[in-house]
């Protein structure tokens, strides 16, 4: 087993991992982390998520070292140790409420509960936020700040794939909703986290201008999809021909499942002709 050490994040209360994954984001790693005494997003089993789970240890030594394993949303590279720190821990197995099917489906274990945004995970501290756009079930973990009862501690938000510091996430037909996708930005945005906490990548000190960015961003993309339509592209292929100026070598199965969740949120507004409902439909995005 291999990864890099675990890194402090600030709080002592927040520690971020680096795991090794099959993934397509930059740097080939998700963040796992340990927020309180929970485990976030283990991607995979490493030496350096058992030493950071034996550095936390318990007051008891023969206690378990954390009380809950959650995911910001059941995509492989989030989930892929769960069923085996479930089984070293016997820590609670939690998953979003009504998606337990899912997440039974993608971690190969079911939850032993169900959250929903706005409660907190068990008896401790990190409170559940909704950000569903990137998957359906995605929700963030917030710990410190006033809310928590933490004036003295800077609030963060473990906020899985919904934004990352460098670059933009994925929101891909057919799960990705892009129109959920914005407002869990906005949400995030202004609830006012001093720092979030991403699936991939480092830290975010500027929550703010980060998700202004990221929604800047996709609202730039939506109006070249625009173009693309009325320009006179008339599939999917020729919207993303269109729409993107870059070379798509490796990527353009991605770009057409994006271009697709943007067709899918204009045809939602009325702003482009219904008969794309049937060309998405064609590719499998519908």
């Amino acid at each position: 087993m291999a990864g890099d050490g675990p890194r402090s994040v600030d709080d002592p209360a927040v520690t971020r991992i680096e795991v090794p994954v099959d993934t397509r984001a930059p740097g080939g790693t998700t963040n796992a982390y340990l927020l309180d005494r929970v485990l976030v997003d283990p991607a995979s089993r490493t030496d350096a998520l058992d030493a950071a789970l034996a550095e936390r240890g318990s007051a008891d030594a023969a206690g378990p070292s954390i009380d809950a394993i959650a995911v910001t949303h059941a995509h492989p590279d989030h989930v892929g140790a769960v069923a085996d720190y479930a089984a070293l821990t016997d820590a609670t197995v939690v998953a979003r409420e009504g998606h337990a099917d899912r997440f039974a489906a993608a971690a190969g274990v079911a939850p032993d509960e169900t959250v929903a945004p706005g409660e907190t995970v068990g008896d401790t501290g990190v409170r559940v936020v909704d950000a569903p756009g990137h998957a359906p079930d995605h929700v963030g973990f917030a710990v410190g700040g006033p809310e928590a009862g933490e004036p003295s501690t800077r609030s963060a938000l473990c906020c899985g794939d919904l934004a990352v510091a460098e670059g933009s996430v994925a929101v891909a037909a057919p799960e990705g909703d892009l129109s959920a996708y914005l407002a869990s930005l906005e949400r995030v945005r202004d609830a006012g986290y001093d720092r979030l906490l991403p699936g991939h990548g480092p830290a975010i000190d500027d929550p703010t201008a980060v998700c202004d960015r990221l929604i800047d961003h996709r609202l730039a993309r939506e109006r070249d999809v625009i173009a693309a339509i009325d320009g006179g592209a008339a599939d999917l292929d020729a919207v993303v021909d269109g729409a993107y100026a870059k070379d798509l070598s490796g990527v353009r199965d991605l770009a057409l499942a994006t271009v697709a969740a943007h067709v899918e949120k204009l045809v939602a507004e009325g702003r482009v002709d219904e008969a794309w409902r049937a060309r998405l439909a064609d590719h499998g995005l519908d």
